[in-house]
Parts: C-alpha cells; sequence; structure tokens
C-alpha cells in the first residue's frame, strides 16, 4: 500500500512542475509580447529559449530517453545563461541611462539606481526560475528510473 501511495505522491508532484513550468513559460512569453520585447533581435533570445523548452518538455512528456533528458538538461543551463546576459544587458541599459542623466554620480550610485530603472533589471531571472523549475523535472524522472 505505501509504494502506491508513494507513486501517486511522485506523480502528483511530477504534474505540479510540469504545471509551474508551463504557467511559467506561458506569463513569460505574454508578458514579454505584451511589452512588445522585439524590437531588436537580442530581444528574441528569451523567446527562442521558452519555445525551444516548449517543445523539449513536450517531446520529453513523451519519450524519456537519456539523451533527450541530457539534451533538455542542456537547454535549461542554456536558458539560465540566457537569463543571466538578459539581466547584464537591462542592467547595462539602465545604466547608461543613469550616467546620460547624472553624470556627477559615482558608479556606485548609477549602479544602485540602475538596479530601479526604467528596464526591469531582473525580469531575466524568470528564465533562471524557469530552468530551475525544468532542472527540478528532470531530477524528479531520475528519481523514479
Amino acid at each position: 500500500m505505501k509504494t502506491n501511495s508513494h507513486i501517486t505522491e511522485k506523480f502528483s508532484v511530477k504534474r505540479i512542475i510540469i504545471a509551474a513550468l508551463s504557467f511559467m513559460m506561458l506569463g513569460t512569453v505574454l508578458e514579454l509580447y505584451l511589452l512588445n520585447h522585439f524590437e531588436d533581435w537580442l530581444q528574441f533570445i528569451p523567446f527562442v529559449c521558452i519555445f525551444a523548452s516548449a517543445i523539449m518538455m513536450i517531446v520529453l512528456m513523451l519519450k524519456q530517453s537519456e539523451i533527450i533528458q541530457k539534451l533538455f538538461v542542456f537547454l535549461m543551463i542554456a536558458t539560465a545563461m540566457c537569463g543571466m546576459y538578459g539581466i547584464y544587458l537591462h542592467l547595462s541599459v539602465n545604466f547608461q541611462f543613469e550616467q546620460e542623466m547624472t553624470p556627477s554620480h559615482s558608479n556606485w550610485d548609477l549602479f544602485v539606481e540602475s538596479l530601479s530603472g526604467a528596464i526591469p533589471t531582473l525580469a531575466p531571472g524568470s528564465l533562471i526560475v524557469l530552468a530551475l523549475i525544468g532542472y527540478s523535472y528532470i531530477k524528479l524522472i531520475k528519481q523514479n528510473q
């Protein structure tokens, strides 16, 4: 009896992770679209990461081979790195803007002001969270094997 409850619990956790990952992908794509986050080619990076992650998630749900799992992990790492790069890009744009507005401020003051600038500095962190949720799905699959 304990085994059935354990399997049911893992199945439920797997469904919760898939739902969280799906919601995160859909919400992020919708937000990026509503913010017109496609003015230059760099702004397409999160779209590519999310669409590739969604396709790989579907493939992984249908077939859980070792190579597909490794590809998914690689994609999650790439997505997290793109999130870190996005934070850097947002921060640097805000920093340049703050530098133009108040050139007499110290670099530290400009940095602090950049964190709350016009472009949301930490918003690309959602890609990092997405990658962590995806990676937790892989860890759960491997525990079941």
